[in-house]
């Protein structure tokens, strides 16, 4: 069975594009901005935004990649090895005006376990959320500041995002949980 696209590979360009704009605005300019994505789509999608930002500005915001595994509450549900990713932050934390980039919001669990790693290497001013799809269902008091597309959904749907650089396209479509392969979550 086809599943709905919520978005095209044109809508996630314009999206991003105007986070782009609306985080430039927001700040007045890049100074001691940076943005951090959630591993592995938010990574992918804060290089996106940099880029972004850079044909606005002129201005190339620094990027990191955080890999939050270790900061998750249900890592014991992952199963006995889960899988590490290198975080990846080169530049200083402190003082900065942090946006933490994911690809859906959901819970709000995620970004919890990103605040409590985020915060482990350093002391950010400010720290933000641009997501590319906010789904409701939130659990924890978690809203975004920056959003693509909201998507109301049902419990049991599933919002899957998908993009070139990791799975060879860009869009974003909407499952049912039971639909779903593994290499597909």
């Amino acid at each position: 069975m086809s599943k709905p696209q919520i978005l095209d590979a044109d809508a996630i360009r314009r999206a991003i594009t105007r986070i782009a704009h609306e985080i430039v605005e927001h700040h007045r300019g890049t100074e001691q901005l940076a943005l951090v994505g959630i591993r592995t789509r938010g990574a992918v999608l804060a290089e996106r935004l940099a880029q972004a930002i850079a044909k606005i500005d002129g201005v190339e915001v620094p990027v990191g990649a955080l890999d939050i595994t270790l900061y998750r509450d249900d890592l014991t549900a992952i199963g006995p090895n889960p899988i590490v990713h290198q975080t990846e932050i080169p530049f200083e934390l402190t003082d900065q005006r942090i946006v933490l980039v994911d690809d859906v919001l959901y819970t709000g669990r995620t970004v919890r376990a990103a605040l409590d790693a985020l915060i482990d290497y350093g002391r950010p001013g400010v720290i933000q959320l641009a997501v590319l799809v906010d789904r409701g269902h939130r659990e924890l008091p978690i809203r975004p500041d920056y959003v693509g597309k909201n998507v109301p959904t049902a419990p049991e749907e599933v919002v899957l995002v998908r993009l070139a650089e990791t799975d060879g396209t860009d869009e974003v479509i909407l499952g049912v949980a039971e639909e779903v392969k593994p290499h597909d979550a």
